[in-house]
């Protein structure tokens, strides 16, 4: 092996490093609404959650990718620490999928099927497919699509160039003297721990030791503890991840740290203690890529085998290393961890601006009562909420940017895009409320009463805006389509009563039933209410205009909806007779 084998090992090994991320990228984005599927089943049973973790790291080819995935999940609140545990054995047994992939460079046979099984063989059919998907389709699936068969082809590319440069090893003595140190057991593990946890993954660290196998000088005694070595490497990920985590999301990362350090312990002392006792032949004999994939399936099912029922231990012993210290930290509700996979990420946001919908609508809930009977107490919880609704945007909003900048699919770009349409507008109902909460103060401070007739119209009013506040939240919180088609109609209704009020308004002072000061404060509360009212519109719209997969020209849109045709008018008609004031006296 000379200089420039060496130059082609390294060509082999960057080009199977960037087939791995290449295809690992485009299978996470290919698999984006599929993962929000698996996610949305998490359950604290065991076996559950082992399913699930293996499920998603079989998809998306990385184990490192999963348990990062998952830190960031508990770190977010979205996953407790016990359930994050099982998805973690179960990303380990998931990440084996890669090996056996690789492992079909190793097939014999002269049959046209065999052959054509073979990485050499299809290879360049997959490469040529997937080119054609990527440069001349433009639906986005279909892109990912090809970019994920472009990735493994460059992948299994850069294997067959790794294989063919190191197969001159096996003519190297200092080579085969070098494999013999990892024949003790704790060389090799330390050998395959530094390995991944310099290129931070087992599967391609897996991939770099079946390459090396093809030089026939690797045995399964020397291969067995770099194996198991290179499962304790994966752990790195996490644990580099997991810094200026909350205490959970550093516990989760201690699990993984935990499950393979004790799998490596505890099944390795047996292998050897049971090879000294029976002396298994196979340990002196060559390993090849099936070989390293069994072995590599076998540890990691073992091991959760092992684990699996110790749970709760895994979970103590992770507590005891990362003690409580003061108070308990918050769970972030926005962590850039999650931006490593963009669908899950936008699932947060939706998730999170569902609540700032539900905080934004109690406000006006809590200040409309305010308005007859002013409570000091409850007009300091609405400006409380306002605040809350300001830093919701805030973080919405600097996230949802981040966010917008990663490789999105269609879909989730266009969720981005409407959330941040919709933070806006829920953010103003919450100003509105203190707007609101401010004429209550004015009404006590001046003794403002109203007229009871002027009273009975505001009680209509605050009635109809109540019910759009219901059907908006409705709308965006439960993805209620029909629930939406209600609000623009409610909505016309409540601009002519603002408009009808504000007429009698001036009925009553004419007759000098009203005063001039008294007109000042009903302007302003009509004013909020219908304002109020518009941003719901604007929510319905934007859930309907998206739904459509329209550009979001909300002006245009609404416009659209009020000439539409007789769904429009026949609810305008049944709110327009269910809000009718009472004729003036």
């Amino acid at each position: 092996m000379d200089f420039f084998d060496v130059l082609t090992m390294f060509l082999g090994l960057a080009l199977f490093l960037l087939g791995m991320n290449l295809m690992g990228n485009a299978l996470e984005k290919r698999a984006g609404s599929r993962i929000k599927k698996i996610l949305s089943g998490l359950s604290d049973k065991p076996l559950k959650g082992f399913l699930l973790g293996a499920a998603v790291t079989a998809v998306i080819q990385s184990s490192s990718a999963t348990t990062v995935m998952v830190v960031g999940f508990v770190n977010s609140g979205l996953m407790t620490l016990r359930q994050a545990i099982y998805i973690i054995m179960g990303a380990n047994v998931g990440t084996t999928v890669t090996a056996w992939i690789l492992s079909l460079s190793g097939i014999q046979g002269d049959s046209f099927l065999l052959t054509m099984l073979k990485p050499t063989s299809f290879t360049p059919i997959l490469a040529v497919i997937g080119i054609i998907f990527y440069l001349f389709l433009k639906n986005r699936k279909r892109k990912d699509t090809g970019m994920i068969l472009l990735g493994f082809a460059v992948l299994m590319t850069g294997m067959d160039i790794m294989s063919g440069a190191v197969s001159g090893l096996k003519d190297v003595p200092e080579f085969a003297n070098a494999l013999l140190l990892f024949s003790n057991p704790l060389f090799g593990v330390l050998a395959g721990t530094v390995l991944t946890a310099i290129i931070q993954s087992s599967s391609a660290s897996v991939g770099i030791l079946q390459a090396l196998s093809s030089t026939g000088t690797i045995t399964f005694g020397s291969a067995i503890p770099i194996i198991m070595g290179q499962n304790i490497g994966t752990c790195v990920t996490a644990l580099l991840s997991s810094i200026g985590a909350n205490k959970n999301a550093k516990r989760a990362a201690m699990v993984h740290l935990y499950f393979n350090i004790i799998g490596t312990v505890v099944l390795l002392s047996l292998f050897y203690i049971a090879n000294a006792i029976f002396t298994f032949p196979f340990i002196t004999q060559n390993i090849d890529a099936a070989g390293i994939a069994t072995v590599h399936t076998s540890f990691n099912l073992l091991c959760t085998l092992m684990l699996l029922p110790f749970g709760r231990g895994l979970e103590k012993l992770a507590c005891l290393t990362v003690r409580e210290k003061g108070a308990n930290q918050q769970a972030i509700l926005l962590d850039d961890r999650l931006l490593g996979t963009p669908s899950v990420a936008v699932e947060r946001c939706e998730r999170i601006t569902m609540d700032m919908a539900t905080l934004s609508c109690n406000a006006i809930r809590n200040a409309l009562p305010l308005l007859r009977s002013y409570q000091s107490q409850t007009a300091e919880e609405v400006r409380a909420m306002e605040s809350e609704a300001d830093r919701y945007e805030d973080a919405l909003g600097s996230y949802l940017v981040k966010l917008s900048s990663t490789q999105l699919n269609d879909q989730d770009s266009m969720s981005v895009t409407e959330l941040l349409h919709l933070i806006g507008d829920f953010e103003r109902i919450s100003d509105h409320a203190v707007n609101l909460v401010e004429s209550a103060e004015e009404i006590t401070e001046k003794k403002v009463v109203f007229s009871p007739e002027a009273m009975e119209e505001l009680n209509t009013l605050e009635s109809a805006v109540m019910e759009i506040l219901s059907l908006s939240e409705q709308a965006f919180c439960k993805n209620d389509l029909e629930a939406a088609s209600m609000v623009e109609p409610l909505e016309q209704v409540i601009d002519d009563l603002r408009d009808e009020i504000k007429r009698r308004h001036i009925i009553r002072l004419q007759k000098s039933a009203c005063t001039i000061e008294h007109g000042f404060v009903l302007s302003d509360i009509l004013t909020n209410l219908e304002r109020v009212a518009d941003h719901c519109s604007n929510v319905a719209a934007c859930l309907i205009e998206a739904q459509q997969h329209h550009a979001l020209d909300m002006h245009d849109f609404l416009s659209r909806i009020k000439a539409g045709g007789e769904d429009f008018n026949q609810r305008y008609r049944q709110f327009k007779v269910k809000y009718a004031l009472h004729a003036p006296a």
